[in-house]
């Protein structure tokens, strides 16, 4: 194959860019259409400041005229400063089983990087953690959740034929719902409230919850930073998350933990899984997309955890066993069988051992790899 690669340089390639993966997996059983607006929002400088502040390069590859796989490449120079760091990114590399695709996709971004004074690359990768990273190398009989991704088994052989190794894995957990919660997670919950200037909040309308979105932001940058590839959100993001995510968070799969003061010690949010509604439709919110994706969410089996995070001075007393039990009794009532725990790193033992206590196991892998380009 004679592989022609391609600068987006307009509307009309991105939108290729954007829509490829759609022919791609057209017959791909698991596959998940993303949510299309928010791959025009992501992508848009004006509305994603990390286009701004990073540097990215996105690239086609063509067979002809026929497009044939994409990638973008992202250098992330507030990460590399933090960590004293020369590293660059791929990310949304999809393709065609085809060594000569891949090749010049991913070797056109390494000299792009080694242009920009990198000498190392890691991937699949976006501009921080809050984006879907690594590709899947086990689970695939399982469908994706929200912000991870799904890819064709051969990608990661096509990418190892590059010179790429192992870099960090995550893995999601498969959780049952238990019929009871354990009673050691009830004494937990009443010791913790009792003894402390401590209250739980719950809530039944986004209007309530609104004003803890950002705090919860604020919550995420203190005790993720250690996390790998965490980038801190300023205050802007904090409210285009919140504005981004608002609509679609249910209230009942939202709990914190407040001080007397009204200061978050700790939460967790979850989400109903819409794939059976998204994939209904084909990842367009209008004119009525929007109305089968929220339906699906009343009726699915699955929850989906999505943040969740504990101040450091009230760590290892119980609060994440608090929050679980909360987020299981939610989840029983609305007959809700099973829980993906997300993307939880596998040097992360703490919390693989709470999910594990409550008879988690885990179902899916992703490996984010690296290679020195120096």
């Amino acid at each position: 194959m004679a592989v022609e690669i391609k600068i987006i340089a307009s509307k009309k390639d991105l939108k290729e860019f954007i829509y490829f993966p759609a022919e791609l997996h057209k017959d791909h059983k698991n596959w998940v259409p993303p949510i299309y607006s928010d791959e025009w929002t992501f992508l848009d400088p004006k509305k994603n400041k990390n286009l701004i502040t990073c540097e990215t390069i996105l690239l086609l590859a063509l067979d002809g005229e026929k497009v044939v796989g994409r990638i973008m490449g992202i250098i992330n120079n507030h990460h590399n400063e933090l960590h004293h760091l020369k590293t660059a990114r791929f990310f949304y590399l999809e393709c065609y089983n085809d060594d000569a695709i891949s090749h010049a996709l991913i070797g056109y971004v390494e000299n792009w990087a080694r242009e920009k004074g990198m000498n190392r690359m890691i991937g699949p990768f976006g501009f921080s953690d809050k984006d879907p990273q690594g590709f899947m190398i086990e689970g695939y009989e399982h469908m994706p959740v929200i912000a991870t991704t799904y890819n064709f088994p051969y990608m990661v052989d096509l990418v190892e034929k590059e010179g790429y190794q192992k870099e960090i894995d995550c893995v999601s957990f498969k959780l049952p719902i238990p019929q009871e919660v354990p009673e050691l997670y009830n004494k937990i919950l009443v010791r913790i409230l009792k003894n402390n200037d401590l209250h739980l909040l719950e809530f039944k309308s986004k209007l309530r919850m609104k004003k803890y979105i950002v705090p919860l932001f604020r919550l995420i940058n203190e005790t993720y930073k250690d996390l790998y590839g965490f980038v801190p959100l300023d205050e802007k993001e904090m409210h285009q998350f919140a504005n981004r995510y608002l609509m679609i968070l249910d209230p009942a799969f939202v709990k914190v933990v407040v001080s007397g003061t009204d200061e978050i010690i700790a939460f967790i949010i979850a989400m109903p899984d819409m794939n059976e509604g998204i994939i209904k439709a084909k990842g367009k919110l209008f004119p009525f997309g929007f109305i089968k994706i929220l339906r699906s969410a009343k009726t699915t089996k699955q929850l989906n955890l999505l943040l969740g995070a504990v101040k450091e001075e009230y760590r290892g007393v119980g609060f994440d066993a608090l929050l679980g039990s909360k987020i299981i009794e939610s989840a029983k009532k609305c007959k809700i069988e099973l829980i993906d725990t997300h993307l939880i790193l596998e040097n992360n033992f703490k919390m693989r051992a709470e999910v594990e206590k409550l008879g988690g196991v885990i179902y899916k892998r992703y490996r984010i790899f690296q290679k020195n380009i120096s």
